[in-house]
């Protein structure tokens, strides 16, 4: 094995913060990769790692050579950029990680139509709801909902926010249609959550179209992780929710839900949808993906058409 080989498996063991997780990620066992970096150490004369039976620290030497590691593996990572941007056709492994739904409804439909189209493209996509690390995880490409919090990384908006707030036909009947904030809030809510992020605050103008604006707490008895199980207990008249229009599949009429407070701004706090990727330079196989994604849900995205005059509603 090269020593930039070796290195990168020294980086991925402190990265990871464990010979287990590391040599999973290369499909290795334990035993192999603790020979490599023991070879690495020998071939550089220093020791890089205190071992202990559960566990390691870095040495002065290893803090050193870690750093000019990652110089060295992002300087790499650049040369098989420029590499690539001079293929003919975008090739490769794409490694793409997403939440459950939004990678099933929307990400999944944009690589069918990706890998026709660039069929020696390799692809892996992770879906899970709680976010990756797409650095020490070795993501190439990101999509996000909500706020932005990885300084570290690049980001593309790919859609706006399209905040809403719905109930069922029966909810209305059995509470009544909400005329004001207040009417809203005293009702119950179900509350998306997962992980970090719970979606239980929702601002609001005081007035109809006002500018000044509220936050306010929701509640209800019923708080679910997933997003299709979050619009089934709607349309069954659990309760009232606030969601963005990308969660509907269908338009609101044909799943039998009402919008409620049309005439109130409603914020989307500062929150979107975007493509992150760890480098400053785009490969052309992520830039590329990027733009397939960009293309098949539309700007505006086509999920806005599932609540009709949207852009009119909500100022």
């Amino acid at each position: 094995m090269s020593i930039t080989n070796q290195l990168t498996l020294f980086v991925d063991v402190v990265q990871q913060g464990s010979f287990a997780k590391a040599a999973a990620l290369h499909d290795m066992d334990n035993s192999s990769l603790s020979k490599q970096i023991k070879k690495l150490e020998t071939s550089l004369g220093v020791q890089l790692l205190n071992r202990s039976t559960r566990s390691f620290s870095l040495t002065s030497a290893g803090e050193e050579i870690l750093a000019q590691a990652h110089i060295l593996i992002d300087t790499l990572s650049d040369i098989h950029s420029i590499a690539d941007s001079y293929q003919a056709k975008p090739k490769g492994i794409l490694r793409i990680t997403s939440g459950m739904f939004f990678g099933q409804q929307y990400i999944q439909p944009a690589i069918n139509i990706f890998m026709q189209k660039y069929p020696e493209v390799k692809i892996t996509l992770m879906l899970d709801d709680k976010r990756n690390d797409i650095i020490s995880d070795h993501y190439d490409l990101a999509f996000r909902i909500g706020k932005l919090n990885d300084s570290n990384l690049m980001a593309k908006k790919i859609a706006n926010m399209h905040f809403a707030l719905v109930a069922s036909h029966d909810f209305i009947k059995k509470h009544g249609m909400p005329t004001t904030p207040d009417d809203l809030l005293a009702l119950p809510a179900i509350i998306y959550g997962n992980g970090d992020v719970s979606l239980d605050q929702v601002k609001l103008s005081t007035e109809p179209h006002g500018d000044e604006q509220k936050i306010h707490k929701m509640k209800g008895n019923y708080k679910v992780s997933d997003v299709r199980a979050m619009v089934d207990a709607v349309k069954a008249g659990l309760g009232y929710v606030m969601l963005d229009l990308f969660n509907l599949e269908e338009p609101i009429d044909k799943m039998g839900l009402v919008p409620l407070l049309t005439n109130y701004k409603l914020s989307t706090m500062g929150t979107g949808i975007y493509a992150l990727y760890p480098h400053r330079k785009q490969t052309p196989l992520v830039s590329e993906f990027i733009k397939t994604v960009q293309e098949y849900i539309g700007t505006p995205p086509f999920w806005v058409e599932h609540m009709p005059n949207y852009k009119e509603l909500y100022k």
